[in-house]
């Protein structure tokens, strides 16, 4: 199979090979599955770079091939289902998340924050699944609560743009109460209250959130939330403690 050549690759509108194959592979989340044609059209890439891209990733099981379309690969699932925010957040959370749901009936789940929006990393059905399913992977805008909350406690600049003039005093709650708090405001039907999950320092790794219907009692919900963001911080903490001791 022929490389990708220097012109070719210049031809891509100044991108890199490496770029335009992620430009590809995001293309093929988007759309599932499909031809050359449309996704050259959707990344711009010329189409015998697309199609060179495509042939390389299919033969490394980033992408399949089916007749004339293409769709992701298992390879990319394999090496995708492994990732999380910061090393041992899944184990942390599973059991205090799975308290969580179970006592309160919610959606719930952990999100951060990437490129922007807010992005599930973990999570468990609950009662809001078909308003608002929550699955690894899945991407919101970042006004929801567990984005307002990351962003509210956020130590560096984030590629948000403009933010509205009541912003900073909205900000200022979040952090006093450490928590955030959406009443239907992102889905109809779907009030949602986030909280951050710490590391040692202090930092936030991320957000628990927990998605119910607008007849619950938030505040009974706020109160199980913020005990499962402490429960996941305290176990991170005892993680990094084990850790220093092996050095």
């Amino acid at each position: 199979m022929a490389p990708i050549t220097a012109t070719e690759s210049g031809a891509a509108a100044g991108r890199s090979v490496l770029e335009g194959a992620f430009l590809l592979l995001e293309s093929l989340r988007e759309q599932e599955q499909a031809g050359l044609a449309a996704l050259a059209g959707a990344t711009g890439l010329p189409k015998t770079t697309a199609y060179r891209l495509l042939e390389q990733l299919a033969g490394l099981g980033a992408v399949e091939r089916h007749g004339t379309s293409y769709r992701m690969g298992s390879r990319i699932f394999r090496l995708g289902r492994d990732w999380q925010p910061h090393p041992g957040l899944r184990l942390a959370a599973a059991g205090p998340l799975r308290r969580l749901a179970q006592s309160t009936g919610a959606t719930a789940g952990i999100c951060v924050l990437r490129e922007g929006r807010t992005f599930a990393a973990q999570g468990l059905p609950g009662m809001t699944d078909e308003l608002a399913p929550f699955r690894p992977g899945t991407v919101w805008p970042w006004t929801t609560a567990a984005g307002k909350l990351l962003v509210a406690t956020a130590t560096t600049d984030l590629p948000l743009g403009p933010l509205h003039s009541s912003w900073q005093r909205e900000a200022a709650a979040i952090r006093d109460a450490a928590t955030a708090v959406d009443r239907e405001e992102l889905v109809p039907g779907v009030c949602c209250v986030a909280t951050p999950v710490l590391l040692p320092h202090g930092e936030a790794v991320g957000a628990v959130c927990a998605m119910v219907t607008p007849s619950f009692d938030l505040r009974k919900l706020t109160d199980a939330v913020t005990r499962t963001g402490r429960a996941i911080s305290a176990g991170l903490t005892a993680a990094a403690s084990r850790q220093r001791l092996l050095q």
